[in-house]
């Protein structure tokens, strides 16, 4: 499967009765019940709005929509961890590169399509010389996000507790990564 990625479009403009902006998009898909780890099922597409312009104003997090064939199929952000979300959590290190995803819900799931997805989250921030290590912290009863973690290399860190969640904090190297690819293929 080959995906590209772009950046987020904040913005609330109407683009025309077939196409729904990205916030709408990702409003949908934020809220949908199998997002529940999102921690956004009761938001409305104002809150959606607020939170990816603010996002998109900060200089240390950005947002991008992931496609397939050119349709939307996920949301990726990325961030610097000692900046935002694990700020003063954990011991931060040159070349950190936070990182959440999410794949758009969908009734008729394709067979490797989550790997696939970020296989191409980890390639992308990857690409960047400067990242050493990918940094996330998801949530403890995660379970399945956890062995999709260790299939692309993450190793949990530690238990932590940060304000919404007790989460794992997980990290995997490029030559963690690198290896993962060669065992997956």
């Amino acid at each position: 499967m080959t995906f590209t990625v772009r950046p987020l479009d904040p913005s609330p403009d109407f683009l025309g009765e077939t196409l729904l902006s990205d916030c709408e998009l990702v409003h949908g898909w934020v809220t949908h019940p199998k997002s529940a780890f999102w921690l956004m099922q009761d938001a409305k597409l104002q809150d959606v709005e607020r939170e990816y312009m603010a996002i998109a104003a900060h200089e240390h997090h950005d947002a991008f929509i992931g496609l397939k064939d050119g349709e939307p199929v996920f949301l990726m952000e990325r961030y610097d961890p000692a900046h935002v979300e694990l700020a003063g959590l954990y011991e931060a290190e040159p070349g950190d590169v936070g990182m959440h995803f999410l794949v758009a819900p969908t009734d008729t799931p394709v067979h490797g399509f989550t790997r696939a997805v970020i296989t191409t989250v980890m390639q992308t921030l990857f690409a960047d010389p400067a990242t050493r290590r990918v940094v996330v912290e998801p949530d403890v009863r995660n379970k399945a996000v956890h062995a999709l973690n260790e299939t692309v290399g993450f190793e949990v860190v530690e238990r932590i507790e940060k304000p919404e969640k007790d989460a794992y904090l997980s990290v995997c190297t490029r030559e963690q990564f690198m290896a993962a690819r060669g065992a997956i293929r």
